[in-house]
């Protein structure tokens, strides 16, 4: 059988993955915090026909090898962690990180490893605990749950995550609780599980450990909290509808070379009448 029949093949898959990564890319252009994923292809080994042979001054030239390729494979779907738009809400638990970090999140105080987020919109349930929407704990610098006093009556948030309290009795101080910030050394070697959330990997931090630290530390390299603002995804539809054109073409070409192929096999059948 002839190779190009199998290259246009791998072509196919390869753009029809593309394909599947602008669809989500643009289905989560409204999500807070989402972060676009692009697909890099690579090529399949060579076959050589023949191989190099050596110049040798004086005497002959060198002669370069025969390869024929044998089509494309994904070589990797990366995740751009570029930071995305600002969104004011005005909302004081609408929290945005200028700069790297990921906010933690636990399922429950017993988790020891807590998930990653970028998504800052977060709300404080009927025990007065900081949550997300989805029932998580926010972790504090100090990798506990955050929780506030019952004679708290309203509240603000620092840049560096640390919450100022006013008090039923008309006070006004900062307290001892901070919203902790997550640096991750390789932010693409995170697993997406969904929700928004992150897992560690031992590719994105050594031995897959993480440590929440304060925020806006120039030293860590942690970003500053922006209290009532939300970071949206860092989708560009341009760019997407980009890709898609030049995905459905490419798709479209290699679909060609099949039909193409199927032609010249018709002609090699048709050689015995």
């Amino acid at each position: 059988m002839i190779r190009s029949m199998y290259s246009g093949v791998s072509g196919m898959r390869g753009f029809q993955t593309k394909l599947d990564v602008i669809g989500n890319n643009i289905a989560n252009v409204n999500t807070t915090g989402f972060k676009a994923g692009r697909v890099m292809f690579k090529d399949i080994m060579s076959q050589t026909m023949s191989g190099v042979t050596a110049p040798e001054e004086g005497e002959r030239g060198g002669v370069n090898a025969m390869q024929v390729g044998l089509g494309v494979q994904v070589g990797s779907i990366d995740t751009v962690h570029t930071g995305g738009s600002a969104m004011t809400t005005n909302k004081p638990l609408d929290l945005r990180i200028d700069g790297d970090g990921f906010f933690a999140v636990k399922l429950n105080g017993d988790q020891e490893v807590p998930f990653l987020t970028r998504a800052g919109d977060f709300h404080l349930d009927a025990t007065r605990q900081l949550v997300t929407s989805d029932g998580l704990l926010v972790c504090g610098a100090d990798g506990g749950p955050i929780q506030l006093d019952e004679d708290v009556t309203a509240f603000t948030i620092s840049q560096t995550g640390q919450i100022i309290a006013k008090r039923s009795d008309g006070t006004t101080e900062a307290t001892d609780l901070q919203i902790g910030v997550v640096k991750v050394v390789n932010p693409e070697g995170l697993e997406k599980l969904g929700g928004n959330l992150y897992r560690t990997t031992p590719n994105a931090n050594p031995d897959g450990e993480i440590e929440v630290v304060a925020a806006n530390d120039p030293t860590l390299g942690t970003g500053a909290i922006i209290s009532g603002q939300l970071e949206m995804s860092n989708v560009d539809l341009t760019n997407e509808f980009t890709e898609m054109i030049v995905a459905q073409r490419g798709f479209q070409a290699n679909s060609r070379i099949i039909t193409t192929s199927d032609e010249v096999l018709q002609e090699v059948v048709n050689l015995k009448r």
